[in-house]
């Protein structure tokens, strides 16, 4: 079954960020029609980016469907009147019938057809999965959150290392999970002088991507160049109206009725890289401080994780200089 939505916003200029990783296998429900053992079957993705032409997702269909694999679904992005076309495609095989190898040959041979700028192929239960590190200062909710999603097996990453500004002391809940679970828990200590980059660089050079959860830090411009990865950051929806360390007070004090956090790729401007995921919720006259807080605190862990699932299953398309398609 082929399913295809197209369309027509914006140029991307180029497609970036992609690292060439894997995320968690999407379980097939069910049996396939086309496989009497659908549990064989292997779980892969496709995100392609090159010169718009006509037949490309007739190429992309004849090149999986000749190897014996099966379309799941697919979505095209074709901006209005510029020359561009990106597709992810998600589909099911026999790796017995189509070795990795001659899946990554195939593509590669498609890529050449169309001058693709852009071919990654995943195949989750094969390849390895993502490694990152998070950065947190003091606050913990997004942090606990992202764990314990990981130890329940779903957040499709391995987690390398914790690395904080903050100090914390030996028996907190934090670092007994990370003990746990053998994950490092580096405390770099960061002043106004000195961010202490150096240091953390080097404990995430083997990363993939790095995670923010509320790393109350600014990374220089030269980190992120030096780092050369993508980095995903979250921040309360709050901002610009309300700055500084008690944001949640300044709105819970201007009666705001509507709440909301933020995910996004980090750049040298302050909170202004490309967005990946934007969540809001209503608050009203009977929420107190502490139900405004935690309703924001809430938003904040679900907005993260969705953001780090979906760039894993390689849905995050950045386009242009400062935005997103999400497929």
């Amino acid at each position: 079954m082929i399913l295809v939505r197209r369309a027509s916003p914006e140029v991307p200029k180029k497609l970036v960020g992609i690292a060439n990783r894997s995320f968690k296998s999407l379980r097939i429900p069910g049996d396939s029609i086309d496989s009497p053992n659908p549990s064989s079957l292997n779980h892969g993705i496709h995100v392609f980016h090159c010169p718009d032409a006509v037949g490309i997702v007739a190429k992309l269909s004849e090149c999986i469907a000749s190897r014996g694999g099966n379309i799941l679904g697919a979505d095209v992005f074709v901006p209005e009147n510029k020359h561009v076309f990106y597709s992810r495609s998600e589909f099911i095989f026999d790796p017995a019938k189509w070795p990795r190898s001659q899946m990554d040959e195939d593509f590669l041979k498609l890529s050449n057809t169309f001058n693709a700028m852009r071919s990654v192929v995943r195949v989750p239960d094969l390849d390895p999965k993502y490694k990152i590190a998070v950065l947190v200062s003091k606050q913990e909710h997004c942090l606990i959150d992202l764990l314990h999603q990981w130890q329940d097996g779903r957040l499709p990453v391995e987690i390398t290392c914790v690395i904080s500004n903050h100090d914390r002391g030996p028996n907190t809940h934090v670092l007994r999970f990370l003990q746990r679970h053998g994950i490092p828990y580096h405390c770099i200590s960061t002043t106004m002088d000195s961010k202490s980059e150096g240091e953390i660089l080097e404990l995430v050079q083997n990363t993939d991507f790095l995670v923010l959860a509320r790393y109350m830090q600014i990374l220089s411009g030269d980190f992120l160049k030096n780092y050369g990865k993508d980095i995903i950051n979250i921040h309360h929806g709050l901002l610009p109206s309300f700055k500084g360390g008690h944001p949640s007070k300044q709105a819970f004090d201007a009666g705001v009725k509507l709440i909301g956090a933020t995910s996004h790729f980090v750049t040298e401007e302050l909170d202004a890289g490309p967005i990946i995921e934007q969540m809001v919720e209503r608050v009203s006259h009977r929420d107190n401080l502490r139900s405004f807080v935690q309703k924001s605190e809430n938003l904040e862990k679900q907005c993260l994780s969705k953001a780090i699932k979906s760039y894993c299953e390689l849905r995050v398309l950045p386009y242009q200089e400062n935005k997103t398609v999400v497929f």
